[in-house]
This record gives structure tokens, C-alpha cells and sequence, in this order.
């Protein structure tokens, strides 16, 4: 998926234009200037393409050269990792000393630009943007984030310069890609290196050694498919080097990238919120997902301690809990063959195909035992069913009533074709169509 950077000087509202482009209030938006310190990262969609979105900020200090160190370091990384750069002034005052040095580096950096200058929110402001011509970027955008006006044009100018094919960087198109993730030091580069059999990647005792998102071709014990191994995502309130951020941005391009994600966690302290967090990343991207519970052999057991540890496990998952568990020890190559097995079942299934006879064979008469309960007197009947063409397992059922047709009952329908065909590890949709 394709990343778009917003940059700019303090207070010429970039988050303003983050929040309306992501549909929510994600970014707090403040007349203070320096508001954004966190980084936020988002989803848009417009005309049918998706992108990701990063609004930097956390760039003011009480010194008079607030440039030199943080806005250069922020726009010079947001300038390599972004696909297009979006560029925010601002029309009341005109172009200060920063722009003219945030357009010097974006110029010398041939990456696409758009250059959006905003509140211009009445007509007499659209003079004020003329002499934005004379940064040299080409085009200028007339918006108004708060209300929104300009913004069209714009997402369709950026839609317009995004690359053709942002999955051009898998060398290999046709083979499955996993990507190891979970917060930092959990073992996840010394899986990878034990998977491998070599030295791929430096590990050490220090969270955060893992900078990139390193990809490497794995056919070994009749496995073949690309192995990621990400930079670890801690809380964004622990994220304080630019770089960091930018890591985490990757590892984050990294699940939208995969197809089955490998969450790995730690096993002294189980699954904790950050863990969540990587958690519902993967499945907002209905990606497949194996949890690999690391370092077993520190914790003390008994007879019961793998049945319980994995009980909580599934109960903090809820109700997405139908994931393959693994206990490994990477350290002692414990169980690290296990993982491979998980990953070519949990792909096997994300990837599965059902003719639509053969679903309409087993879950008509499932709902014809169990049908959806009337609402208000009216009797909802499902006709049949069929697979929908997306890369990750969804179902349509078509009936008379959909919109009587509540989640409790879908959840009903989700159970059953687990039951049926094997979803483990698998995020699966369902949809509710009218007849």
C-alpha cells in the first residue's frame, strides 16, 4: 500500500487534514503550534484506492533554530519512506523562511509533490495563493481543512501520483509472505536467523536493534515464501527517535504487505495491551495469524501451565480466538518447525477456495435447523451462499430480509463454516445480501 507524508511547519493544519482524511478525530487539533508530538498514521480511501496516511509532527522548541535539527530530520525521513509528499502552507501568511527551506528539500528529492496551501476559506484568500507558484513545485491546491472545501481535488491529484503498483517491491509476486511481528526484543529477528540457519539478522539484548523490514527468500523442508522480519512496535507515547517512528511505519507496511503475520510475544509477559494493539492491525488488514509464545523455557510449570497459559490466551483474543498457539524457545530451537507447519495451515486456509455447491450443501440445512429469529413477526429466510472473490476468506448470504439479520446471528454463521471447512487462524467476513 501506498504511504503519504503531510508535511509542513508548525500550525498550518496538517492534522486537520490527517483527521479529515482518515473520517476521524484521531489527531488532537490545537491553535497552539507544536500540538502534534505523537505521530499519527491512518487509512484513506478515495475512488476506490486505499492508502496510508502519516501526519508528522513534534516539531517545536523554545530555540530560535527550530528547523536545523527536528523539521529536517522529520521531513528529510518522511521524504524517504513516503511514496507522495504532501506539502501544507498556509495563505495568510504567505511563504516564511521554513517553507522555502521544506520546498528547497523537496525539490532536490524528485519525489512527487503536491502542494496544498489551506485556509482559503473565502474567495478574496484565493489571491494569497499565487505566490506559492514561486517555490517551484508546480500545481498549488486551494483548501480549507476545517471545512473541508478543496479537499476533492486534492485526494484526487494525490490518487493521481501515487505509484501504479505499490506491491512492486515483492521480488517474488507469487509467493506467500510472512511477516514476523511483535513489540521489540520478543525474539523476533533470532526466529527468523534460526529459521534460516544463519546470521541473517543482528541480534542483540537491546529492544530496537531491528531497524528495516527485511525480507529474505525462504525454501527449506518443503516451506517456500518470503519471511519479513520487522522492526519492533512499541506504545507510540515510547517512540521518540524519528527513526524509530519510521521503523514502526514499516513493520506496519510490512502486515499490510503479508499475507499470514507471525505475532510473536513474550512468555513471562504474556499478551499485553501493545500486543492487542499489533493484534487488531492484523486483523482490521484480514490477515492470517499464528501466535508464537517465546522464551517458554523461563517460565516455571506445572502439568496444567501450557493448557491454562493458552485458555487466558484464547479469552484475551475473544472473539477472533481461533488462532494456532505455539510455545517455542528460539534460543534452544525448541518447537521452531511447529511454527512452519502453523504458517503453511494458516495459509493454506486463508488462500482456500469453496465451490459455491459445496457451501450451499452444508450450511443450508446448518440454517435451516438454526434459522435467523423473526424480528417484529417477519420471518428471514437465507436462499443460499457463495464465496466472495477477495484474497482473504468472505461469504455472502443472500435472503429476503438483510437487515433483520443481526451480528449475533453472523457470528452464528462464522462458527459453523469454521467447523465446517477449517478457518483456523484466518479472519472471516460475512455479509448479509439481498435476494
Amino acid at each position: 500500500m501506498s504511504l503519504v507524508a503531510i508535511v509542513g511547519r508548525p500550525n498550518v493544519g496538517k492534522s486537520t487534514l490527517f483527521n479529515r482524511l482518515v473520517g476521524m478525530r484521531q489527531a488532537i487539533v490545537d491553535e497552539t503550534a507544536g500540538v502534534t508530538r505523537d505521530r499519527h498514521y491512518g487509512k484513506c480511501e478515495w475512488c476506490g484506492t486505499e492508502f496510508s496516511v502519516v501526519d508528522t509532527g513534534g516539531y517545536t522548541s523554545n530555540s530560535d533554530d527550530i528547523f536545523e535539527e527536528e523539521i529536517r530530520k522529520q521531513v528529510v525521513l518522511a521524504i524517504e519512506e513516503a511514496d507522495v509528499i504532501l506539502f501544507m502552507t498556509e495563505a495568510s501568511t504567505g511563504i516564511t523562511d521554513y517553507d522555502a527551506e521544506i520546498a528547497d528539500l523537496l525539490r532536490k528529492s524528485g519525489k512527487p509533490v503536491v502542494l496544498a496551501v489551506n485556509k482559503v476559506d473565502s474567495g478574496e484568500k484565493m489571491y494569497d495563493t499565487y505566490q506559492f507558484y514561486s517555490l517551484g513545485l508546480g500545481d498549488v491546491w486551494s483548501i480549507s481543512s476545517a471545512n473541508g472545501s478543496g479537499t476533492g481535488d486534492l485526494l484526487d491529484e494525490i490518487v493521481r501520483r501515487l505509484p501504479a503498483d505499490a506491491s512492486a517491491e515483492n521480488d517474488h509476486p507469487e509467493l506467500p509472505r510472512i511477516a514476523i511481528v511483535g513489540r521489540p526484543n520478543v525474539g523476533k529477528s533470532s526466529l527468523t536467523n534460526a529459521l534460516l540457519g544463519n546470521e541473517r539478522n543482528i541480534v542483540t539484548p537491546i529492544a530496537g536493534t531491528t531497524r528495516d523490514s527485511i525480507a529474505t527468500h525462504y525454501n527449506k523442508f518443503g516451506h517456500e515464501f518470503m519471511l519479513v522480519d520487522t522492526a519492533g512496535m512499541r506504545k507510540k507515547a515510547k517512540v521518540h527517535e524519528d527513526l524509530e517512528f519510521y521503523s514502526v511505519l514499516r513493520s506496519i507496511r510490512a502486515i499490510e504487505h503479508s499475507d499470514v503475520c507471525v505475532l510473536m510475544i513474550d512468555a513471562q509477559h504474556g499478551m499485553e495491551a501493545q500486543d492487542m494493539n499489533i493484534f487488531s492491525l492484523i486483523e482490521k488488514n484480514r490477515k492470517g495469524c499464528v501466535l508464537v509464545v517465546n522464551k517458554w523455557d523461563t517460565v516455571e510449570k506445572d502439568s496444567n501451565t501450557l493448557k491454562r497459559y493458552e485458555a487466558a490466551l484464547k479469552e484475551r483474543l475473544a472473539p477472533f480466538n481461533d488462532i494456532p498457539v505455539i510455545f517455542t524457545s528460539v534460543i534452544k530451537k525448541q518447537r521452531i518447525m511447529d511454527v512452519l507447519d502453523a504458517v503453511a495451515r494458516v495459509y493454506a486456509n486463508y488462500s482456500k477456495k469453496i465451490s459455491t455447491s459445496v457451501l450451499n450443501e452444508e450450511m443450508l440445512p446448518e440454517i435451516e435447523n438454526y434459522p435467523p429469529p423473526a424480528w417484529k413477526g417477519k420471518y428471514v429466510k437465507i436462499k443460499y451462499v457463495t464465496q466472495l472473490p477477495t484474497k482473504s476468506p468472505a461469504f455472502a448470504f443472500f435472503c429476503n430480509l438483510p437487515q433483520y439479520v443481526k451480528e449475533p446471528y453472523k457470528r452464528f454463521l462464522e462458527n459453523r463454516l469454521r467447523e465446517k471447512f477449517d478457518f483456523t487462524g484466518c479472519p472471516v467476513r460475512i455479509f448479509i445480501r439481498q435476494k
